[in-house]
């Protein structure tokens, strides 16, 4: 199919009739047409979410009627449409649709009659529990992940741990709700598939960078946690390993697809000792013998953290010249103290020390990418050095 339906045309004619401009914008966006919807007509639609004159209920409404269609073309492009609103239009809209006991029902969704019909059915039902949850968010915690402010002072990283400990698994149900997308890129073979997946690449980007920073605060604040405390935040940083796992796979889609690789964070495992450190701690807050750490290992364990975290907040807020001077006066003492723990012999400083130093030269060369990538892309870059301060 090719062009607009003579359905399309007909119920584009009714609305003009019914003087309904709302609803016939709707329909030219959401036509039979195996495309993407038409930029303008997704314009005119955004610029109605500002108008005060407009009812944002009747838009919700007449995108969530439209779904009532037979059409996998038709039924697709909805949702892309309610997504690009969601992500571009007046947040009075997504606190509509957050507000409704009920968004899409389209569990039970399957065009039979059409080619590639029964293939994109199950997209359509993926992506509509993806938007459900998207709106779902929004109702628990009255914010959307994806424009949240970031960095040293945004939400994430400013957040209590008790607010902290209920906003990280809402995240993790809508991250998780994007990634079961699960298309690979042997199937992004049309205009409305590929359309749904370019948004949904968009919010994992800014999911997953307040994801991480939410994680980051975490951390910080996990040595002085309660037991349940540690408990629960050690679970929710497993999950996060887990996610990253499965995100990695997606970008890797998106990579395929032609997606510029300068928009595509380079995700890095946190290593394992990491984990460790937190797994041991909560043992010993539970009574559990664990393996006796030295002097040395508890106090690059523990204490380390919070020195190179003020490192990181160093270098989201100053230039590039002084934060370089900064990296290159903690490679001055770390060679400082690598000579001075081998002259006394003290063997496992000094292997401590040596790894200190190449993480600071690893930081140093991660910093001179940073300050060469566009800002949005900062906090995701940070993430591989962030967890290797952590894990010292």
């Amino acid at each position: 199919m090719s062009g607009q339906s003579i359905t399309d045309r007909i119920a584009a004619a009714q609305h003009s009739m019914t003087g309904s401009a709302i609803s016939k914008a709707v329909c030219k966006a959401t036509t039979h047409e195996v495309s993407a919807p038409k930029k303008k007509h997704l314009d005119y639609l955004m610029h109605c979410t500002n108008e005060l004159s407009v009812s944002i209920p009747h838009l919700a409404d007449t995108l969530i009627e439209r779904t009532a269609n037979q059409s996998w073309v038709v039924v697709f492009k909805t949702l892309i449409t309610t997504h690009h609103l969601m992500m571009y239009g007046n947040e009075r809209f997504i606190q509509y649709l957050a507000s409704r006991s009920t968004l899409f029902n389209l569990n039970n969704f399957i065009d039979k009659g059409a080619l590639q019909g029964y293939d994109m059915s199950t997209y359509i039902r993926r992506y509509s529990r993806y938007l459900n949850e998207r709106a779902m968010s929004y109702r628990l915690v009255a914010v959307d992940f994806t424009k949240m402010k970031r960095g040293i002072d945004g939400v994430m990283r400013t957040m209590s741990t008790e607010k902290l400990m209920k906003t990280l698994p809402i995240i993790q149900n809508q991250l998780d709700a994007l990634l079961d997308f699960e298309a690979s890129s042997n199937e992004l073979t049309n205009g409305v598939i590929n359309g749904a997946f370019m948004l949904l690449f968009k919010d994992s980007i800014r999911i997953f960078a307040a994801y991480n920073e939410g994680v980051i605060n975490l951390l910080e604040k996990y040595f002085d946690m309660k037991k349940h405390q540690c408990k629960e935040a050690l679970e929710i940083y497993k999950r996060f390993l887990t996610r990253m796992t499965k995100l990695s796979e997606f970008l890797k889609v998106a990579e395929q697809v032609g997606i510029d690789q300068v928009d595509i964070p380079d995700l890095s495992q946190a290593p394992s000792s990491l984990l460790q450190a937190l797994e041991q701690h909560l043992a010993s807050l539970e009574g559990k013998k664990i393996k006796e750490l030295s002097s040395v290992n508890r106090y690059f364990t523990l204490k380390l953290p919070s020195l190179y975290r003020l490192h990181v907040d160093s270098l989201l807020t100053c230039n590039r010249d002084s934060s370089t001077s900064f990296i290159c006066t903690l490679l001055s003492m770390s060679e400082t103290a690598l000579y001075i723990s081998c002259e006394v012999g003290m063997t496992m400083l000094a292997k401590t020390v040596f790894q200190l130093k190449l993480y600071l030269c690893e930081i140093l060369q991660y910093h001179f990418i940073m300050f060469n990538s566009c800002k949005g892309s900062i906090s995701l870059r940070l993430f591989t050095n962030v967890h290797k301060m952590h894990a010292l």
